[in-house]
């Protein structure tokens, strides 16, 4: 444990904490906690969605797969761009014309009310049980691999992650209360800090290998154990590339699209221009990703070879490498990712609780529209319930066998692909009846427990989520063929008051070129690149 490192992390922690408690804006309804007023602007709303996303699990899952097998685990992240500008052109208008707040919302206006009901109470168990844990366990690890508590700690690794564990929800669930907007000046200090630590990282990883010299660094990463630096995964590595074009991009397509906690911090800006605006900043972002959280999980291999907990890799390289200052900042983006991330994931589970499942009941009992001070006071005591269950969750996910990352995506799916087949089911077509939706959702579900967790079918499980959501489209479609409904869904339209959206106009010009350097990143990092 470094002393200055800490000193370091502790000081850009509280003048982050500060500044973001000094641009707070106390909110008094439900729409400024839950979604800044709907004011952010597009670099607030690129950062928030950047960050949001990234948490613990960018930094340590992705280097642990690249230590322990290559960088094919990118095409997650680097393919998830065609993705989200997919969302940023024809999903997100479609929630700003019928000024809906959540997936759940749609999926009211296109079928009724209990399949909005059925899809809010999946996402909850899916933040309770998965994402929030997650969260946290990751969080930990990549503290306590940084700082190396556990050197000085004389009751056990796993004592020390959930004793990190319930430090990290605590201060999670506090930061939480403050509102959207506080979080989202957080995200923006953060994409600041990590883009200069993360050069410096670089600088100092390439330098170290090399002796002191960057270019005999490159060299020797390039020289040996290429294979690492291979994205273009086989049917044996831990992502073959060919799942991009099956089951991942039906996940990608979920996340940015249609999962609350990334559709949350999308909607909370002021205008469709500043939304895609945002959605070109992260995009970009998600590119720079290989060479921040993947790339020094090869570099581990070099410096660190034989680490007996692979998680680690990440946090252990950086304590190597940098100086402790820049070990402490590093250690600063990390955390502060994790809260950020911990906090918009519990707000996003308070207000699909409050606005979904609490205030509708409670109106309704009473006949007394609900005051925002209420609104907001439930969102807190529920974030609390949400906070126990996930650090009580968190620490046991260190006995989960495998690479870490392909874990959580594993489990996500068993949430994530039935509500966007019945999600894409609503947007697609106007035939599709709300009797089938339910149907569709029992039947993807069961099928991917007995797929995944039951029987073992030898099919890689992006591959059996493309085979899901087909079959699960197509009973939706004959059911809803047997058993049509008497009245077709009513398009989404512009109330009489509400004027056109406006699009930003240079979105195809920026799409073309982000798609290129997608491209350009996999050729990279290929064996017609560095990996030959």
């Amino acid at each position: 444990m470094n002393a200055t490192a800490l000193i370091s992390f502790a000081i850009a922690l509280i003048a982050i904490v500060s500044i973001s408690w000094y641009k707070r804006q106390t909110p008094v309804n439900a729409l400024g906690f839950f979604f800044a007023n709907k004011q952010l602007g597009y670099l607030s709303v690129g950062c928030a969605l950047y960050f949001t996303n990234v948490s613990a699990t960018e930094f340590i899952g992705g280097s642990q797969t690249a230590y322990i097998n290559n960088m094919s685990v990118m095409a997650w992240g680097v393919s998830s761009v065609l993705a989200m500008l997919i969302v940023s052109e024809y999903i997100i208008p479609i929630y700003l014309k019928g000024k809906m707040l959540t997936t759940p919302d749609f999926l009211e206006k296109r079928f009724d009310s209990t399949t909005k009901k059925i899809a809010s109470l999946m996402f909850l168990v899916s933040y309770f049980a998965n994402i929030l844990p997650i969260i946290l366990y990751g969080g930990a690890v990549a503290v306590n691999g940084l700082f190396h508590f556990t050197d000085h700690w004389p009751y056990g690794y796993f004592s020390m992650i959930a004793l990190l564990v319930v430090c990290v929800g605590l201060l999670g669930l506090m930061y939480s209360t403050i509102g959207l907007k506080a979080i989202v000046v957080s995200d923006v200090l953060l994409a600041i800090c990590l883009t200069l630590s993360g050069i410096l990282f670089l600088y100092f990883a390439f330098s170290h290998l090399g002796n002191g010299s960057i270019v005999k660094g490159i060299r020797l990463v390039t020289s040996s154990h290429q294979e690492h630096l291979n994205a273009i995964g086989t049917k044996n590595d831990a992502v073959p590339f060919y799942t991009m074009f099956t089951g991942m991009f039906i996940i990608n397509l979920f996340y940015w699209g249609t999962e609350q906690v990334m559709l949350q911090q999308a909607l909370a800006g002021k205008s469709l221009i500043d939304i895609q605006k945002g959605i070109a900043m992260a995009s970009f972002g998600k590119l720079l990703g290989p060479f921040l959280f993947i790339l020094p999980g090869v570099l581990a291999v070099h410096a660190i070879p034989g680490i007996q907990n692979s998680v680690e890799a990440f946090p252990r390289m950086v304590s190597l490498v940098t100086p402790s200052v820049i070990t402490g900042i590093i250690g600063t983006v990390m955390f502060g990712s994790i809260i950020t991330s911990f906090s918009a994931t519990l707000n996003s589970a308070s207000t699909l609780f409050v606005l979904n499942f609490y205030q509708p009941a409670k109106e309704r009992k009473t006949g007394v529209k609900m005051k925002g001070e209420h609104v907001i006071k439930t969102a807190k005591r529920f974030e609390v319930i949400v906070c126990v269950v996930a650090i009580l969750v968190a620490p046991f996910i260190y006995f989960v066998k495998g690479s870490f990352y392909t874990y959580i995506q594993k489990v996500s799916a068993c949430f994530s692909i039935p509500i966007f087949t019945i999600v894409l089911a609503g947007f697609a077509t106007k035939w599709i009846t709300s009797f089938a939706a339910k149907i569709g959702l029992i039947v993807c579900i069961a099928g991917y427990i007995i797929t995944q967790f039951l029987l073992d079918t030898s099919i890689h499980f992006l591959h059996m989520i493309f085979i899901l959501f087909l079959s699960t489209m197509a009973i939706m479609a004959v059911i809803s063929k047997l058993y049509p409904s008497k009245t077709l869904a009513e398009p989404i339209r512009f109330s009489q008051s509400e004027t056109a959206l406006h699009y930003w106009k240079h979105r195809h010009i920026v799409s073309i070129v982000l798609l290129v350097l997608m491209l350009a990143v996999f050729v990279l990092f290929s064996r017609w690149g560095v990996a030959k």
